[in-house]
């Protein structure tokens, strides 16, 4: 059992109805402490020249370095000055239907553990390094905080129609593994990546895995990894162009029609996209994450 399976299991008596919990900053401990400043330390020295700007001035800008895990109260005061913008603690992952609902009012749920010293380069489920350091400096972009909102209320419309599993990899490759082009070259923005020494190389530097141009219904028909790096980045223009191609698009015959559509596999290239690099798949064809077992 997971640490946030764990936790849901236990319900905790001071759970809100939305998942909410007050993030009880006060018991943790050093260890923890230290296991977030070494987080953020390795991640702050790797990601210039990977990280998209306006990622690094969020992180700047939000002051997330000051030592130990960040108060959430704090971080929300600042980040709603800026774009509106608070953050909500949660015990562990939370129903579509409250997720999108928090989105959609400008609220973004982070779990309050934080990860074991023995995982450090890798854990499946978010706790408060992904989602406060990988998340939270982009919501200081007012654009890339308008997409969350979009995408929120377009997840609650979405729970009226079979389309979660396309919603969710709409988020997977923009939100959480999206490259992005910038006058220097392709850089990294989804919280997967930046929060990831590992990935943050893998993703930009390896043969590996397909970067392809990314387009709205392709992403949403295309299967993902949640258990190893991915074999494919999408890569969009500017967060403008990721916001426009929500605002612009009507859901509703977009719903309608998915669930009738063939899903492309994690690896698949067709003939008719832009490919910026096709990759080699060496690392996935070799067992990925899973070789040495």
């Amino acid at each position: 059992m997971t640490k946030a399976e764990e936790v849901a299991s236990q319900h905790p008596p001071d759970m809100a109805p939305d998942f909410t919990v007050p993030q009880k900053w006060e018991n943790y401990t050093d260890e923890e402490h230290g296991t977030w400043d070494i987080l953020y330390e390795r991640q702050v020295k790797l990601l210039p020249g990977y990280a998209e700007q306006s990622f690094i001035d969020g992180l700047k800008l939000l002051d997330l370095g000051r030592g130990g895990i960040p108060k959430f109260d704090q971080i929300s005061d600042e980040l709603e000055k800026l774009t509106g913008w608070r953050i909500v603690a949660v015990p562990c992952l939370v129903p579509d239907d409250i997720f999108f609902d928090h989105l959609a009012n400008r609220r973004f749920p982070a779990g309050n553990f934080i990860r074991q010293r023995d995982q450090l380069d890798y854990i499946q489920e978010p706790d408060v390094f992904h989602d406060i350091f990988g998340h939270v400096p982009l919501l200081a972009n007012p654009v890339f905080a308008d997409y969350m909102e979009a995408y929120g209320k377009g997840g609650l419309r979405s729970l009226n129609y079979d389309c979660l599993k396309n919603l969710a990899a709409l988020y997977w490759y923009t939100v959480e593994f999206g490259l992005i082009k910038t006058p220097d070259g392709l850089r990294i923005y989804g919280a997967g990546i930046v929060s990831s020494a590992s990935e943050t190389r893998f993703s930009l530097k390896d043969a590996s895995p397909n970067r392809l141009d990314y387009d709205l219904e392709r992403v949403m028909r295309t299967d993902y990894r949640i258990d190893d790096f991915q074999q494919t980045y999408f890569v969009i223009d500017s967060y403008e162009s990721l916001f426009q191609s929500t605002v612009d698009t009507d859901f509703g015959p977009l719903y309608e029609r998915l669930p009738e559509l063939p899903r492309y596999a994690v690896d698949q290239i067709v003939s008719s996209e832009e490919i910026i690099h096709q990759g080699t798949q060496a690392y996935a064809n070799a067992g990925g994450r899973f070789a040495a077992e």
